[in-house]
């Protein structure tokens, strides 16, 4: 199976991005956004999808960090499907119900081809430190959308925010790994009875 390796680049008024993946990795990354809680939150998921990444952002956060965690997630998801390719052999579903003490949030993943994102998550604060809050869900719009990717992220209780938004990416982590994992008993085949994963 040939390398499942990509890099994008993203350049715009706003934003200038750099992503390289590499779908089987270990979870190292190197990550920059200028964005302290977003780049503990895109380590987080690296870590735990196993998914080498490296992020490079410059954007106008003098203005907000809107477009920079928006184009990031752009960005991020067109490295990831262009990695996946024609999507054979992968595992392509998964779920997962994940606890970081007081919370616990859900995340299902079909790595479909056909983007969409359903977000079941309230925080109990609007910001994190200087980070909005609802930037989290921007993200996963992002990503889910150009990665091609329905997700379902539904957090189910919590007390922190910062746990909120924490499992929301490590639970998405988890089950990215495992959906885009090579099923060994059908490493040849896409996984759908239309022969085609692209939408």
């Amino acid at each position: 199976m040939s390398a499942r390796t990509a890099t994008v680049s993203r350049k715009t008024n706003e934003t200038d991005i750099s992503v390289t993946v590499d779908l089987d990795g270990t979870g190292k990354r190197s990550i920059t956004t200028g964005i302290g809680f977003f780049d503990h939150m895109l380590d987080q998921l690296a870590r735990h999808s196993l998914i080498d990444m490296t992020i490079a952002a410059n954007g106008d956060t003098h203005i907000d960090d809107h477009h920079t965690v928006e184009d990031v997630g752009i960005a991020l998801g067109q490295a990831i499907s262009k990695g996946l390719g024609d999507r054979r052999g992968v595992t392509r579903y998964a779920s997962l119900d994940l606890a970081m003490d007081e919370a616990l949030t859900r995340a299902a993943l079909d790595v479909s081809g056909r983007p969409f994102l359903v977000w079941k998550v309230d925080f109990t604060a609007p910001k994190i430190g200087t980070f909005d809050t609802e930037l989290v869900r921007e993200f996963f719009q992002a990503l889910s959308q150009h990665a091609g990717i329905t997700l379902h992220v539904e957090n189910f209780y919590a007390a922190n925010s910062h746990h909120i938004a924490e499992t929301c990416f490590k639970a998405v982590a988890r089950v990215l790994r495992t959906a885009i994992e090579i099923d060994p008993r059908q490493a040849g085949a896409v996984p759908s009875t239309k022969g085609s994963l692209s939408g």
